[in-house]
């Protein structure tokens, strides 16, 4: 497995516009644009790319500003119907500054999507969960038990989601955590990115414990989340999804999502940069 810098990726501004970034990833991304940093934000970002060795730029934008990145060679990799409060689509675009992590086979990625929408036609309800197993909401006191199953799942990953510190700051800021109680062993996991500006809702960080693998617990997950954050308002649900992951990908084509694209060479997860599938589902009507 190939070595991964330990050091969380890093969230600060570029003029007014907020970028995550760091050497797991070894990218850029643009997490919010500012409109007054246009149009000079496409080329100041390859710029401080560029001194840092990343080979990769993501920004997700309003799909409107896309022409100002697009003089600047960015490409449309996928998008968001209803990204920004159910009425404006948002664009995901790439800029490679290596060309070896531009080059990909695209084989695996297309035979993993088209299953995932095979399975979405002859989607039966998950089994229902055992009578002992409880799903709800986490709290900031199953913290330690929450970082203690993202330890066990994911090797390496670009946030400090293994320090219960980190997670109960989180969910004072924007995250809401849901989890999937065997007795008093948590048994899964999911979160809820919320962007209450945008009323969109980033459904990440599933996780399973080995021992309850098979039980479709990411569907019942989803399907909770799905319920309360459109019950909160949000209008558009959405994922960046591993491309290599059939589970996950069979998830939420059977949750009603919809496929909004293919970010290439995109996410280091367990010491490789991985292909992201991103979905989308409308949660309320604009």
């Amino acid at each position: 497995m190939t070595s991964v810098p330990d050091k969380p990726d890093v969230v600060e501004r570029l003029g007014k516009s907020r970028i995550q970034h760091g050497p797991a990833n070894q990218r850029v991304y643009l997490m919010k644009l500012d409109r007054g940093d246009l149009p000079g934000l496409p080329e100041e970002l390859i710029a401080f790319a560029r001194t840092r060795g990343y080979g990769k730029i993501f920004a997700v934008v309003p799909a409107d500003t896309t022409p100002a990145f697009a003089a600047a060679n960015y490409l449309r990799e996928a998008e968001i119907p209803g990204y920004f409060r159910g009425k404006i689509a948002a664009d995901l675009l790439a800029f490679y500054l290596d060309e070896h992590r531009a080059r990909r086979d695209e084989t695996d990625a297309k035979a993993i999507l088209d299953l995932a929408r095979r399975k979405a036609l002859d989607a039966p309800a998950p089994p229902a969960l055992p009578e002992s197993w409880t799903l709800r909401p986490a709290r900031p006191d199953d913290a330690p038990a929450m970082a203690e199953l993202y330890r066990v799942v994911f090797e390496t990953y670009p946030f400090p989601i293994h320090d219960p510190a980190y997670l109960r700051r989180t969910m004072d800021e924007n995250i809401l955590y849901y989890g999937i109680w065997n007795g008093e062993q948590l048994v899964a996991l999911s979160s809820a990115e919320t962007r209450p500006q945008a009323l969109s809702v980033e459904m990440t960080d599933f996780a399973t414990a080995p021992a309850a693998r098979g039980a479709s617990l990411a569907r019942h997950l989803l399907a909770r989340m799905d319920e309360d954050l459109a019950a909160k308002g949000f209008c558009t649900a959405y994922t960046i999804a591993r491309a290599a992951s059939a589970g996950m990908n069979i998830c939420f084509a059977r949750g009603g999502y919809t496929w909004g694209g293919t970010l290439w060479n995109n996410t280091q997860i367990c010491g490789k940069l991985e292909h992201m599938n991103v979905w989308h589902k409308a949660l309320n009507a604009s």
